[in-house]
């Protein structure tokens, strides 16, 4: 990762046509006012074009994983957001084979009172998910009774998934690739920090009267 060393204010310019003695128009560049970005502005951008590459590159090593892998990535990430308040013996990746449309179940509560159940489906990004999917995922919500689940995938739903889950009577929340990416950014699952920085600014309060 490149550093940055310096920090300059950029200047915009326009181009205007002046009409020539031949009749064809003339540009020529004349400078505006000075447009200055600060420090912090530039850093607030450059971790923004961080983030954006870094989002990338974590979708990309997790579209690597097996079918079991990602099942379990997902759960954890949910345990890392606090479902479960946070306790990783509450969040459970079902079989393999026979799970009924359910990939994990995280129980919200220590008896298993209440409960969010997960789907999690590794697919291309340009293979979109659509409401059959999501069909069957409410059915098996129902056959266990469950009001909330998670759907995440590595691609992104169809507009069709997207109304139909909206209409059901479960609450359930669609997670895409992108958002799968920055929420394991956020949360630190499968990423670390590899320098910190420090901003430091004056303290009013020591220079303030006594």
């Amino acid at each position: 990762m490149s550093e940055l060393k310096e920090f300059a204010p950029y200047r915009t310019w326009k181009s205007s046509a002046a009409p020539a003695k031949n009749g064809d128009p003339e540009f020529t560049e004349t400078p505006l006012s000075p447009v200055f970005s600060t420090p912090q502005e530039q850093i607030e951008q450059a971790l923004s074009q961080i983030a954006d590459a870094l989002a990338s590159e974590v979708l990309e090593a997790v579209l690597s994983l097996s079918p079991a892998r990602f099942e379990k990535l997902v759960v954890d990430l949910l345990i890392a957001m606090g479902y479960g308040g946070g306790d990783l013996e509450r969040g459970l990746q079902t079989n393999l084979s026979g799970d009924g449309g359910i990939d994990g179940i995280i129980n919200e509560d220590e008896l298993g009172l209440d409960a969010v159940y997960v789907q999690a489906k590794r697919y291309a990004p340009d293979n979109k998910v659509g409401r059959p999917a999501l069909n069957a995922f409410v059915g098996s919500l129902t056959g266990e009774g469950a009001t909330k689940g998670v759907f995440v995938t590595t691609s992104d739903f169809s507009r069709e998934a997207r109304d139909y889950v909206a209409r059901v009577q479960q609450r359930i929340v669609l997670i895409n690739g992108d958002r799968l990416a920055r929420l394991m950014i956020k949360h630190e699952v499968g990423v670390r920090a590899r320098r910190t920085y420090v901003l430091r600014s004056v303290d009013e309060d020591y220079f303030s009267d006594i």
